[in-house]
């Protein structure tokens, strides 16, 4: 069986292959692989694994012998799913192997954008702190988590985990109901939670129901200084719109780690 490994640089260094190496006879490891180049290296494989690079239908098409994908994350948006389910292709992804890191990043996020942390950094390394008449810098609003709402959409182990550390610094905690299920979803739709939250995650995958998932309406009803914080792996917001600048600078502060 021989299997292929098309963008093994964004695993990192310190990553031991011979687990793989002593369950296929033949493993070919390509560091970074380009679009053109990814249906010439999986030629006559069984099996593809990948973290980035995209394998979209017409790729999966040309390719007759591949019989299974492992993706090397959690997400799986980078796969034509399908085709892959149309062509019997198996694929897999990693489940809970960064629950800890991604949630600490999510936490991270909103503990900065809480704090003004990018522009109270600014602020001291322009020197502000030593010409304030108080020794202090309040010029920009911080927000006490304690108390504070919280709104994750997805209740999988990343938005459990984020949750668990919110309500460690006391904040109150909501899970939305899956976007495209809440007519059979117990809990609340985002619709009505989004006009209450001081701070929304999400940690979703990318699918019809997610994809610019918020959209304009939904964006307007946020309260403003409402955090926004994208951990999840998709685009829930379109940047075609024109009312966007107005959103981002006005009613919600965010930041996306995808």
């Amino acid at each position: 069986m021989k299997a292929v490994i098309l963008d093994a640089a964004s695993l990192g260094a310190d990553i031991d292959l011979s687990p793989i190496r002593e369950r296929v006879d033949e493993l070919d490891v390509h560091e970074h692989t380009a679009p053109e180049q990814v249906r010439e290296r999986l030629d006559g494989a069984e099996v593809a694994i990948v973290n980035k690079v995209v394998l979209d239908g017409a790729t999966l098409d040309a390719l007759p012998s591949l019989r299974s994908i492992c993706v090397l994350a959690t997400g799986m948006n980078n796969i034509d799913m399908p085709p892959a389910e149309r062509l019997g292709i198996d694929v897999r992804n990693v489940t809970a192997y960064g629950t800890a890191s991604v949630a600490q990043h999510t936490l991270m996020l909103i503990l900065a954008l809480a704090n003004r942390l990018p522009l109270y950094q600014r602020d001291v390394a322009a020197g502000g702190w030593n010409v304030s008449p108080f020794f202090c810098l309040m010029d920009h609003p911080t927000l006490q988590l304690e108390g504070k709402h919280l709104v994750v959409v997805g209740q999988g182990e990343l938005g459990s985990r984020v949750a668990d550390l919110a309500e460690a610094f006391g904040m109150r905690v909501s899970f939305a109901a899956r976007p495209g299920n809440e007519a059979n979803d117990r809990r609340t739709p985002l619709a009505n939670l989004a006009p209450e939250a001081d701070v929304v995650t999400l940690h979703c995958p990318l699918n019809d129901a997610t994809r610019h998932l918020f959209d304009a309406s939904l964006l307007a009803t946020l309260k403003p200084g409402t955090l926004l914080v994208n951990c999840a792996c998709l685009s829930p917001w379109s940047r075609r719109w024109s009312g966007w600048s107005t959103v981002q600078n006005w009613s919600a502060t965010w930041a996306t780690a995808s």
